[in-house]
């Protein structure tokens, strides 16, 4: 099993819409997919119609008081599973300290699934917290959508520098352009000459597109409704540039 996690510490950057598009793909590649959302705010979980988060608690799952496996919900999709958000995950980071071992924790409760899965995905809160350290504790890449503007590319330089300052030496940081707008000079600029932090990153970029939006009209990822669309083929090229680092 391999954990990749989408996350960005800045808001409203396309990272869930990413992650739900990706986990779909896995998942229609035969690759048995679990997506967990830990976003207290729950978009991956609506995406994928299980946004019903009740019965469990963030603070007993953490304190090894449920397993981690009962949790897990199928999607209406083969081979994507999830486990949907809950509100009380807004208190994980008090719930980490207070059981110590913070920094280990969702490693410890993610291994369990290597038995039913070939990939999970976390879908992750923007903040830089306890619950992101465990976060980058967990995962074996963090990829990591960029907007081609300066204030979004300067937030993803800052999540690198405190990266860099925590000595995370397992962890394989990806970055990627997201939400790109070809009517923006400073986004055609971005993409025809990278900025230093972005080389090394997916090659794949994807367009701005309302698309990408209406996946909550549909609550479904963009490739199961407009299939044809540039994000759809997009995503689907994002997908298999993913799984070529994996090795899936």
């Amino acid at each position: 099993m391999q954990t990749i996690a989408f996350y960005n510490l800045k808001g409203g950057v396309g990272k869930t819409a990413s992650a739900v598009n990706v986990a779909w793909h896995a998942a229609r590649w035969k690759h048995r997919t679990l997506l967990w959302d830990l976003d207290p705010q729950g978009a991956a979980s609506f995406y994928l119609g299980v946004d019903d988060g009740d019965g469990y608690k963030a603070g007993n799952l953490i304190k090894g008081k449920q397993p981690i496996g009962r949790l897990k919900r199928e999607t209406r999709w083969a081979n994507l599973d999830a486990i949907p958000a809950d509100i009380s995950m807004r208190n994980a980071d008090i719930k980490l300290l207070e059981n110590g071992g913070a920094k280990n924790r969702l490693k410890q409760l993610i291994a369990p699934l290597g038995e039913s899965y070939e990939l999970v995905i976390l879908d992750c809160p923007p903040t830089l917290s306890p619950v992101a350290e465990s976060i980058f504790a967990a995962v074996d890449y963090l990829f990591v959508p960029v907007i081609p503007t300066h204030l979004s590319l300067r937030a993803y330089e800052q999540v690198l520098e405190w990266l860099e300052s925590k000595n995370y030496k397992n962890l394989t940081v990806v970055p990627f352009f997201n939400m790109v707008d070809r009517h923006r000079d400073l986004h055609v600029e971005m993409l025809v000459k990278r900025p230093k932090s972005m080389k090394g990153g997916l090659k794949t970029w994807i367009p701005y597109s309302t698309h990408v939006e209406q996946m909550g009209d549909h609550r479904a990822p963009v490739g199961e409704f407009a299939p044809y669309t540039p994000s759809a083929q997009a995503f689907r090229a994002m997908w298999f540039e993913i799984a070529g680092k994996l090795k899936l």
